[in-house]
């Protein structure tokens, strides 16, 4: 029995059956990852978007908290071609609209050959069509939530660990296994709000400037590419996926909506120096068009955007795909050892001539 609706910006509404009731929107994407929906649904990066699973079963090994990158699930409704008891009834829990019973194939090729697009969800007992248009009708762009950061990030200064590299870690949206890569190795995290102040940095002291991914449009996090005008130079700076793009624009660069993006855990990226290439774990809508100040040392294979911007002189390391994708590939791990590394390396004086 159809009782859920998708009313896509095409004009198009979509049946399916309702597997957690409710009603939302978003932007609708896709992720082509096979494992990780735990990872996925818990992503920040994901909030405000109603997330597609290309892959057509999704729950086939349970849900454990301990693989979850948040204490929610961020986007705003789901959609599959089947979804497990186990994951619908979480979704219910977490009060999330779920769906499936539709052709998931049908809905991926929308997005890839139209993009990224809005779309207003109808589910459960009292689902309409119209209901679903309603909400569509309501949908605001991404790059109008100019306060996005605020529904994902820590509202006052939380530490982690206690090694000796202290790290200021602006959190847009940060994942959790961000914060466990860097205190594995010995770092202290001081996790602040996406619109911290110098003063917030100044009262940590820290040895590396660290922003996170996170939601959006990286042009509405303007705290956070202040607080990269501040230090760099003085403080070694590094990103991960917005934070990438925020660090980008902080130096004179830019950046610009990707058509559907990436989001998956098999995107290729060339290392530039080396000729090897690496699968990545992805999710980001947006890239860096320009990199301003910062030289473009790996892109992706397949369109050959941006993956990874540095530059010795300013001391920074960016990185647009994931090095802690959980649950893999782990190919890029020792992003964090650089990290980490950065500090000590800025010390060194160079021998007098």
């Amino acid at each position: 029995m159809t009782d859920a609706y998708l009313a896509l910006e095409t004009g198009d509404v979509v049946e399916a059956n309702a597997r957690a009731p409710g009603a939302a929107r978003g932007e609708l994407v896709f992720t082509t990852a096979y494992t990780g929906y735990e990872e996925s649904l818990t992503d920040p990066s994901y909030e405000a978007q109603v997330l597609t699973f290309a892959y057509p079963l999704v729950g086939n090994y349970g849900v454990r908290e301990d693989r979850m990158e948040s204490d929610r699930v961020h986007p705003s409704a789901v959609v599959a071609r089947e979804l497990t008891d186990d994951v619908a009834d979480w979704l219910r829990d977490e009060g999330v609209p779920a769906v499936d019973g539709l052709d998931t194939r049908d809905l991926v090729l929308d997005i890839r050959e139209g993009g990224a697009m809005q779309v207003g969800v109808s589910a459960g007992p009292d689902a309409s069509p119209a209901e679903a248009r309603a909400q569509l009708a309501d949908c605001p762009e991404l790059s109008d939530l100019t306060d996005i950061g605020a529904r994902v990030s820590v509202d006052s200064v939380r530490t982690y660990g206690d090694g000796d590299t202290d790290v200021a870690l602006v959190d847009c949206g940060a994942k959790r296994s961000i914060v466990d890569s860097l205190v594995d190795r010995g770092a202290t995290v001081h996790r602040l709000p996406y619109d911290a102040t110098p003063a917030d940095v100044d009262a940590i002291d820290p040895d590396v400037l660290f922003v996170s991914n996170g939601p959006g449009d990286p042009a509405n996090f303007d705290a956070a590419e202040r607080l990269v005008d501040e230090y760099v130079g003085d403080v070694p700076v590094a990103g991960i996926c917005l934070g990438q793009q925020v660090v980008a624009r902080a130096l004179g660069g830019d950046t610009e909506k990707m058509a559907f993006g990436h989001r998956g855990v098999n995107q290729p990226v060339l290392d530039h120096d080396s000729g090897r290439v690496v699968m990545t774990t992805q999710n980001h809508g947006y890239t860096v068009a320009d990199p301003g100040d910062l030289e473009v040392t790996q892109v992706n294979v397949n369109d050959d955007t941006p993956e990874a911007l540095d530059s010795d002189e300013l001391g920074v390391l960016t990185r647009q795909y994931h090095p802690e994708a959980n649950p893999g590939p782990n190919d890029t791990l020792d992003f964090f050892d650089d990290v980490l590394a950065m500090p000590e390396t800025r010390r060194v004086t160079p021998a007098a001539d």
